[in-house]
């Protein structure tokens, strides 16, 4: 079957991560063709295999990609409006499993709450927080206050409020549509680490390129 009229559309993402040892085209993104027999043929190509002695990150061009896929479909245009590299991470799921794993979020999650609990408490003590409400109780009020009273029980009450709205959730529950700062700063975060990775195995000369 003559496939030098035919052309293939690769949408690649940027990185992608699998439960497999092998990696085939389907996997580094979407794939579309008029014909769906060479679309086929073309999702079935391997492109490596995670052997154990090797690292789990692998920087595939995509010119890698198109060489491959002309061998197989010898004439076919392939038009890519995705990334030109692509960054493939195997994940063994089973590696992850079992009480370790456990103790390691409950650990993680113990040190993200006291963390964030001794820094707010480190920052109102610097600001000298109490002093302040002392002021307004003693400008408002005309005495000294005696203990704590309604400023800082609706400050407490406003800063979890605020924190609960400023992150978008209470529980696991979404209040808007919209993404948590937090998820919008890991999507940077995560761009800016899969690129960083990607050109050092470029200048590494560890991308698995074109001769």
């Amino acid at each position: 079957m003559s496939t030098s009229n035919t052309t293939i559309y690769i949408n690649a993402q940027q990185n992608v991560e699998l439960q497999s040892e092998d990696v085939y085209v389907k996997d580094i993104g979407k794939l579309t063709c008029s014909d769906e027999h060479v679309l086929a043929k073309v999702k079935a190509i391997k492109l490596h295999h995670f052997k154990k002695d090797e690292p789990k990150r692998q920087v595939i061009s995509l010119l890698k990609v198109i060489e491959e896929i002309d061998k197989v479909c010898p004439g076919a245009s392939v038009e890519s409006i995705g990334e030109p590299d692509v960054m493939v991470e195997y994940i063994n799921v089973n590696k992850h499993k079992g009480p370790l794993q456990m103790i390691k979020l409950i650990f993680v999650a113990m040190i993200s709450f006291f963390g964030t609990a001794f820094t707010i408490m480190a920052f109102h003590n610097d600001i000298g927080i109490n002093d302040v409400f002392t002021k307004v109780y003693e400008m408002v009020m005309g005495q000294q206050g005696d203990g704590y009273g309604i400023l800082e029980l609706a400050y407490s009450l406003g800063l979890a409020i605020g924190i609960i709205v400023f992150f978008n959730h209470i529980g696991g529950r979404r209040i808007t549509k919209d993404p948590t700062p937090i998820e919008v700063e890991m999507r940077i975060y995560e761009e800016d680490v899969n690129k960083a990775l990607i050109a050092t195995a470029d200048r590494e000369g560890k991308t698995m390129d074109v001769q």
